[in-house]
């Protein structure tokens, strides 16, 4: 260590007594005000003035007066404890800022990685942070957060930015045709919407941004599915394809369990296959109300300016292991 930062490391501890003692100029008083016994200050002294090497203070009287070194030192003493301050108090307004409340509104699909793996990486720097979360149909979410019930909301498709209302993409996911492992399609390299015309289809319900995607799906097909199920997650509706109820157009499963043709598992399984369309994808992204920026919540502002400039990189190995097909079996083997 250098010298000079020898010499800081040593005064360092003694600026609050220096500080005390340039206002005051009575030992006794500064050992009264910082709670010390005046023993103390005087050999704090004693080492301050070592360290500086010229005395800092002479006796004048019964009382003590500041010699011209340590008025000439005494400002940038005060200038460092200001300086320090301030920094302390950004810290700490940070810290408290963070312990307000976050309200999300997500929908089902997101509950399971996606919003998880944000909120870990957020309180990995501000363990206060408290969230409410909601989860809902993508028209729910959006409505929560058009009537101030939620902060945030992360819907696919993300929400069309409006006069008081932002958005951003964080990823985009392809989606899959899922049939039983059974069904004539499960070893298809590809297929188009119109090979399931014929097919029972396990929907979601009307309000719930997947549907809006796959209505898409059929009106470029040119007709519309034979519905025998809607469903309020896509978790059920892949169940209902597992058990050969029908077929679902959806987001890529996760590591979910495979099929094993037993008395045990009924013959349960599913496979997912590539659609041949150009709009075999969802948009994921977050919506928020514009607000002025005395008014939104700190804690609030900080988690999506997380959400918006980290976000899609914390989730890229996500998207792309889900990305990949997961075959009969659900392990993610490549078809």
């Amino acid at each position: 260590m250098e010298p000079d930062h020898k010499q800081l490391v040593q005064l360092l501890p003694l600026l609050p007594l220096l500080s005390e003692l340039g206002r005051t100029e009575h030992v006794t008083e500064t050992a009264e005000i910082l709670g010390v016994p005046q023993s103390t200050v005087s050999r704090a002294l004693a080492r301050a003035s070592a360290v500086v090497g010229t005395e800092l203070l002479v006796r004048d009287g019964r009382g003590v007066r500041l010699t011209p070194a340590a008025r000439s030192l005494l400002p940038y003493i005060e200038r460092a404890l200001t300086e320090f301050q301030a920094g302390l108090d950004v810290v700490r307004n940070e810290s408290d800022v963070v312990r307000g409340r976050i309200s999300v509104s997500f929908q089902h699909t997101f509950g399971e990685s996606t919003l998880p793996l944000l909120i870990s990486a957020f309180r990995g720097h501000h363990p206060g942070a408290v969230f409410t979360l909601s989860q809902g149909a993508r028209d729910s979410c959006l409505a929560e957060l058009a009537a101030g019930d939620a902060d945030l909301a992360l819907t696919a498709p993300v929400a069309a930015a409006g006069r008081n209302l932002l958005s951003a993409v964080l990823y985009r996911e392809p989606l899959r045709l899922v049939v039983h492992h059974t069904h004539p399609l499960a070893g298809s390299p590809m297929a188009s919407v119109t090979a399931i015309r014929s097919d029972p289809f396990v929907a979601l319900g009307p309000g719930y941004g997947l549907r809006s995607l796959t209505d898409a799906l059929f009106r470029e097909a040119g007709y519309r599915p034979r519905i025998a199920f809607e469903s309020q997650d896509s978790h059920t509706a892949r169940g209902l394809v597992s058990a050969g109820l029908g077929v679902s157009i959806l987001p890529p499963g996760d590591d979910a369990p495979g099929w094993n043709v037993s008395l045990e598992t009924g013959n349960l399984g599913w496979v997912e296959v590539p659609l041949d369309s150009a709009l075999a994808f969802r948009d994921v992204g977050l919506s928020w109300r514009q607000r002025r920026a005395e008014v939104e919540p700190a804690a609030v502002r900080l988690f999506r300016e997380m959400v918006l400039t980290e976000g899609p990189d914390l989730l890229a190995g996500l998207v792309k292991r889900r990305s990949r097909l997961t075959g009969a079996g659900g392990n993610g083997r490549e078809a």
